[in-house]
């Protein structure tokens, strides 16, 4: 049980030693893993046009392949922000991915803009959280922390966090190492809770 918990805090620890292109990197990655749980919300309740998620997360892999390139973040950051679901507003548990999304976008914008230095660890934990929130969610009856541990979503979440790490240890600032990145978010072709994209 420790090693998992270990393994847990390990993640957020080496996510915080994470600096400026890497970090965000880090972060686009894991977004890429959780847009179509906003894009089937959407899709599903007419709520925004899922499209302006795409754009600003195209915009964002934009900045770290190619360093000269004038983007205005913080106009994305107002479309964003205009586009975050309200959970109230809703009586269906997709809100909640959603959300997550919209959270961890914002998070990755004011990164970007040097605004939240702590910005990946937002996205890191928002998408584990999201993960277990998942598992609890779809659980018949409740689940205690070791059950939702042993999970394959969270067992997959945990690993390709640290396979993402391990990655741009590697790697250098291009956007060869971007290509890779969006390789490993989309791999599987499913979301970080299970998804079909």
């Amino acid at each position: 049980m420790r090693t998992n918990l270990n393994n847990k805090l390990n993640i957020f620890q080496q996510v915080r030693e994470l600096e400026g292109w890497y970090a965000v990197a880090f972060s686009a990655t894991l977004l890429e893993r959780m847009l179509p749980n906003y894009v089937l919300f959407c899709e599903a309740t007419e709520f925004a046009d899922p499209a302006q998620y795409r754009n600003s997360l195209n915009a964002i892999w934009e900045w770290l392949m190619v360093p000269k390139a004038k983007i205005n973040f913080a106009a994305q950051l107002e479309k964003v922000e205009e586009a975050v679901p309200d959970a109230s507003d809703f009586d269906m548990y997709g809100v909640y991915p959603a959300i997550d999304m919209a959270m961890s976008m914002s998070a990755t914008i004011l990164l970007i803009q040097g605004e939240d230095p702590q910005g990946a660890v937002v996205v890191s934990k928002l998408s584990q959280g999201g993960v277990e929130a998942f598992i609890e969610a779809s659980a018949e009856q409740a689940v205690d922390i070791q059950t939702i541990k042993q999970h394959p979503l969270m067992q997959w979440e945990i690993e390709t966090q640290q396979e993402l790490l391990i990655l741009l240890k590697e790697s250098n600032k291009s956007a060869e190492t971007c290509k890779k990145l969006k390789k490993l978010a989309t791999a599987e072709g499913i979301s970080n809770i299970g998804i079909e994209f």
